[in-house]
């Protein structure tokens, strides 16, 4: 596992590892020798998100040694899950282009599924009354080769399945509304430069987030289930 701030963990992802057996590494990405990694050795590779831009290796020069580690795992067809920043990491290592959307997409909204999308480990997600939990200002063009699988309407390329190991979501299905206390504390400017209600923000969570959750844990499963892990 790969993560960029501490309060953006796995979340329900823990627990699902946790059953199969599989053990969780931890490399805290600003602080660690990314140099030292070898792409090829986790037999699967999570890469969580954080508050800053792909574009951005300027200021944070470990994402390009991350788009260099992602880049040789997506080419030999490696597991491998982006989260949000994660995703868009994902894209940049296919090759395509990583940008400020315009506008923040914060809070509970449903997804639209795609063909590919409705008939994928994400088919949990198409259920009409199922919002998952956005936080992004920026987005991707979808990587040459990649399945589209959601959509909202501010954003089109909410998620992509590259090879058939390969999954990036824009959106967040892993943390809970506990969880999401700790986001509402370090994402505090960003909450307030938005002009969103956290008062609001608390509500649509403890009332949304557990079906998301469940929803969550079945795509999860079902991709994982797909990788034999």
């Amino acid at each position: 596992m790969v993560s960029h701030v501490g309060f953006e963990d796995l979340g329900i992802l823990a627990p699902l590892l946790a059953e199969r057996g599989i053990s969780v590494g931890h490399v805290d990405a600003p602080r660690a020798s990314l140099d030292d990694v070898d792409p090829a050795a986790p037999d699967l590779l999570i890469v969580l998100g954080g508050p800053i831009g792909v574009y951005e290796a300027n200021l944070y020069p470990f994402l390009s040694r991350e788009i260099a580690i992602l880049g040789e795992r997506l080419a030999r067809g490696l597991p491998t899950l982006g989260i949000c920043l994660g995703a868009q990491l994902m894209a940049a290592a296919l090759g395509a282009r990583v940008y400020p959307s315009g506008v923040k997409e914060i809070g509970w909204k449903p997804l639209t599924l795609s063909d590919a999308g409705r008939n994928s480990c994400l088919a949990p997600l198409a259920a009409e009354d199922l919002h998952v939990l956005h936080w992004h200002g920026d987005t991707f063009d979808l990587p040459e080769g990649a399945a589209h699988l959601a959509a909202t309407d501010l954003c089109r390329n909410q998620a992509f399945l590259f090879g058939t190991n390969a999954l990036g979501l824009q959106f967040h299905l892993e943390t809970t509304a506990e969880a999401l206390e700790s986001w509402f504390v370090g994402h505090a400017v960003e909450i307030a430069g938005a002009g969103l209600s956290l008062a609001e923000l608390r509500e649509d969570s403890r009332r949304l987030a557990g079906a998301c959750n469940a929803a969550g844990k079945a795509c999860f499963t079902a991709w994982l289930d797909g990788l034999n892990l």
